[in-house]
């Protein structure tokens, strides 16, 4: 113990020369094999063994000749897709686990258009799906059936930018990746980031009230989205594109459309507050021998680092075995052993030289007090970026790994790791459970690695990891959202009753039930 302390003592030492960096390397893959037991049935298809089959509603039209001929009136022959291989792609979620049969994509460029389509579709009872980078992992984003594909990538304008507040407004099109390299050129930052930022567009992110890396810091798009724009299914347009931070008139409705997932309308625009671009960013690759430490350690660097901690992730030793194995050009930051846990530190301030010797410290009274086993700072933001590399590398790695069955889970911070333990306990050798995921805001991405995918792991695995979660007072969703895959497991976090006024408010605003339908909420409510 004595010799790791001080090698990771003289770790620290060694690479304590920092330059600034803001920039990450974006890696992911959009490569998978087809998840679960898929069949087609008469109106109906299952996505699982242990899940509930979809029926088509069918009081939905199907589309014909004349909703084509109108959509072109509207959009011109370029805005409505027909193509076959366009079309596959549209319908198939990235991981290819969910696949619809949509024969027709719409492309909008305004909110007019949107408006004008919704309302032809919900006098027609055409169900739509809202789409944006398809870039997410429940099902939310692609047709269940025959629903129309609203593609929101044509409208990707930056509408305007406000230097003194740091306020940007923009359509639901731009792609977060667009807006990161815009804000920088301007000084400025994202509250958001994710490694599908190359793809995933900001009315996505917002209608997930997706999470990602810096959550830690700048908290959800609850609090950073000031106002938006958003079409109703009847082709209402609800202008709540407000740039105040002040605002305390009635009820904040914008709510109720970050994180509905498009099943109450359309979100067509953004108001979002961004933080200034901070020139001191400091990363740290850390090995602890046992998760009490790692849950120590967040608390010393709540404590320690105060207002400049900005990341706080972790990986255990399964989950960093499968990068060395599967990811190109990774190597162990910390050889030549695989520890147990690691954990990725990252600080942004404002004083480089204060920022530096703060996190100094905190790091070498970490390994003196044996919270640490082992650590080493990035010298350069070529290391740091390798080191996120690791972190944002994991789904990839999982995919090349073979079938992955993915869960994400917010869960109280001393219970968190248990769940890894008893599911690991409750499966086959096989089947091997890598867990890592955000240490700093309570949420664990649960994965089952496999050969292949096997109804008997997935049967125990689930309703087992619901149910646990829901013992725990966990959420069964921490940030992907319920989509198709989690709609009917809903009850496993909200009461019925908090239920029943979430159909109230879906019937309310979307009576005849054509926005993204078969998602977030039980289908049985429909019935």
């Amino acid at each position: 113990m004595i010799m790791e302390r001080w090698r990771a003592t003289y770790r620290l030492l060694k690479y304590s020369t920092f330059r600034s960096f803001s920039n990450y390397n974006n890696s992911r893959t959009f490569s998978s094999e087809r998840i679960g037991s898929t069949s087609c049935r008469i109106q109906g298809r299952s996505f699982s063994s242990v899940a509930t089959t979809v029926q088509r509603n069918p009081l939905f039209s199907s589309i014909n000749s004349d909703d084509i001929s109108y959509f072109k009136d509207i959009l011109g022959d370029r805005g409505v897709v027909q193509d076959e291989l366009a079309l596959v792609a549209a319908n198939t979620d990235w991981m290819h686990k969910y696949k619809g049969s949509s024969k027709l994509l719409l492309q909008p460029r305004s909110t007019e258009e949107v408006s004008q389509i919704l309302k032809y579709c919900n006098s027609r009872s055409l169900a739509v799906v809202p789409q944006g980078g398809n870039t997410g992992l429940v099902g939310g984003s692609v047709p269940v059936f025959d629903e129309v594909i609203i593609n929101l990538g044509s409208m990707n304008k930056i509408l305007s930018f406000d230097k003194v507040s740091g306020i940007l407004v923009c359509e639901a099109g731009c792609i977060l990746e667009n807006l990161i390299t815009f804000l920088d050129i301007q000084g400025f930052i994202m509250p958001l980031d994710l490694g599908a930022k190359g793809s995933c567009q900001i009315g996505g992110n917002v209608s997930t009230n997706a999470g990602g890396l810096r959550l830690l810091r700048y908290g959800s798009l609850h609090g950073s989205v000031l106002g938006l724009e958003a079409v109703l299914a009847n082709g209402t347009v609800l202008d709540m594109l407000g740039t105040l931070r002040k605002d305390n008139t009635g009820y904040d409705l914008k709510h109720l459309f970050i994180g509905s997932e498009g099943s109450l309308g359309i979100v067509t625009k953004v108001s979002i507050l961004t933080p200034p671009k901070l020139s001191s960013v400091n990363t740290a690759f850390l090995a602890c021998n046992d998760y009490a430490s790692c849950q120590n350690l967040l608390l010393e660097a709540k404590k320690k680092l105060g207002e400049i901690l900005s990341a706080f992730e972790f990986l255990d030793s399964d989950a960093m075995g499968l990068v060395l194995k599967h990811l190109d050009g990774v190597r162990n930051p910390l050889p030549p052993s695989v520890h147990n846990f690691y954990i990725l530190i990252e600080t942004t301030g404002s004083n480089e030289s204060f920022d530096r010797e703060n996190l100094e410290a905190f790091l070498l009274h970490s390994v003196e007090s044996g919270l640490v086993t082992d650590g080493v700072l990035a010298q350069d933001i070529n290391q740091a970026s390798s080191f996120w590399h690791i972190r944002e590398g994991l789904p990839e790695a999982l995919m090349k790994a073979g079938a992955v069955y993915k869960y994400d889970l917010s869960l109280p911070l001393e219970k968190m790791y248990d769940l890894v333990e008893e599911m690991r306990a409750q499966l086959d050798p096989k089947a091997k459970v890598v867990a890592y995921g955000h240490l700093g805001d309570g949420n664990l991405h649960l994965n089952i690695s496999a050969p292949e995918y096997d109804d008997k792991i997935l049967a125990k695995i689930e309703p087992f990891v619901y149910e646990w979660t829901s013992k725990n007072r966990g959420s069964i969703s921490a940030e992907h959202g319920l989509g198709l895959m989690k709609a009917n497991k809903i009850h496993y976090s909200k009461s019925p009753e908090t239920v029943q006024l979430m159909f109230s408010i879906k019937k309310l605003l979307d009576p005849n039930g054509i926005l993204n339908p078969y998602k977030v909420l039980p289908s049985t409510l429909f019935s």
